[in-house]
């Protein structure tokens, strides 16, 4: 298998392809250690994928723990531990990115993939007689050739676009831009989350549009940042920048949120989320990742799904080597996967982009904010749903009615 990025999604690919037995080509087009624009937090259901993939979580490993979401909105800060259940761990977790895909890329090499680094992807190898995608070409004219191919690259994801395959734009996406702050947080047990960002005080100044993070590094910097989704009227007719430091500008002095202190320049990405880009199988190609747009539309995360859809296409990838390449088993084992995504994924995303129009609407999220916050019941509810974090079997109330929920919405 050919797998295009070296990213999680990528990266976690090609380990399990490996441990199955595959010979895999994991292809990043830059070099390691490489900046990769991201809040750098992941919640227990990245910590889940990552247990799975035999990744060390300790904090002796490099890792900060957090035990669940500090949320900014309405007149005071509320605070949301994880909730316990069977099917995840009870603690989420903050790496940075440039140190965090690097080990993720090492890991794959263990387990057995080759990784190039520097091989950039610039279109596809395809088959005269099955119009199949079966290799690709780099920059450098290196040929890479197998009869599976996985599109791991990101957002601008080429090689997908080369095959046709372009972004529906019936569905959600986001923007989001970060940087980093020498800070005395830089160590909290909470990621931080501010579902309303306010010029001056709050409640007597201009309400900002979008929503925050400051996550603590734990080495002395905080992740900080803001995303607005294309559902805002904001979206696309606003300086990020300048809106990124309007808010900080008012934080208290003590947390240091200002240009001396800035690490680094303020960098921004897109947020594909939804399956915005489908079919996730397409001759020979899968997708797997924000190639695939898999952000969750409600909370915007994206290493898990990255991951996890890694974990749904190797399984499809191997049984479809067993059935023996090309054949009609093969073909069929390779179109289950975006069927099992759909059945595993797609109906909560539905659900997450009925989400996204309501808050596109500031007047909605003022009023969850001012009445939901301070009903603690309704706030843990909240955040299972927000952060997709049930048990699959004997959950309490709320899972049960989630998963129902999930279900019952149709899985475009």
């Amino acid at each position: 298998v050919v797998v295009v990025g070296a990213g999680p999604a990528g990266s976690a690919t090609a380990t399990h392809l490996a441990r199955h037995g595959l010979r895999v080509s994991l292809l990043e087009k830059s070099t390691f250690p490489r900046e990769k624009v991201c809040g750098d937090g992941l919640t227990p259901r990245g910590t889940r994928q990552l247990i799975r993939l035999g990744i060390d979580t300790s904090t002796e490993a490099g890792w900060l723990h957090n035990k669940g979401l500090r949320i900014y909105g309405g007149k005071r800060p509320f605070k949301l531990e994880w909730p316990e259940l069977e099917d995840f761990p009870p603690y989420g977790l903050v790496r940075p990115r440039a140190d965090f895909d690097h080990l993720l890329a090492r890991h794959a090499v263990a387990a057995g993939a080759s990784l190039y680094e520097g091989s950039n992807v610039v279109e596809p190898i395809i088959d005269n007689r099955t119009r199949r995608v079966v290799g690709v070409i780099t920059k450098d004219g290196r040929r890479f050739t197998a009869p599976m191919v996985v599109a791991a690259d990101g957002n601008s994801t080429r090689l997908s676009l080369a095959m046709g395959l372009s972004r529906r734009e019936d569905r959600p996406m986001g923007v989001a831009v970060r940087t980093y702050y020498a800070s005395p947080r830089h160590r909290d047990d909470y990621l931080e989350s501010w579902l309303e960002l306010w010029e001056g005080k709050p409640g007597k100044s201009a309400l900002l549009p979008g929503y925050g993070w400051i996550f603590g590094m734990g080495d002395g910097t905080c992740n900080v940042g803001l995303g607005i989704l294309n559902t805002s009227s904001a979206f696309g007719k606003t300086d990020y920048k300048d809106l990124l430091k309007r808010w900080l500008d008012n934080t208290p002095e003590d947390w240091a949120f200002r240009s001396e202190n800035m690490i680094g320049p303020v960098r921004g990405a897109a947020l594909p989320m939804g399956f915005n880009r489908q079919p996730h199988y397409e001759r020979g190609l899968l997708l797997v990742g924000d190639a695939g747009g898999m952000i969750n539309p409600f909370n915007g995360e994206g290493i898990a799904y990255a991951m996890e859809s890694a974990e749904i296409a190797a399984t499809a990838m191997a049984e479809a080597r067993e059935r023996g390449p090309g054949s009609p088993a093969a073909e069929r084992a390779l179109a289950s996967y975006p069927i099992k995504l759909k059945a595993q994924l797609g109906g909560y995303y539905t659900l997450g982009r009925t989400f996204v129009k309501l808050i596109g609407h500031p007047q909605v999220m003022r009023v969850c904010t001012r009445y939901g916050l301070p009903r603690r019941t309704l706030m843990q509810f909240t955040l299972k749903l927000l952060a997709n974090l049930t048990d699959a079997k004997d959950g309490d109330a709320m899972d049960k009615f989630i998963n129902a929920l999930s279900r019952i919405a149709p899985a475009a």
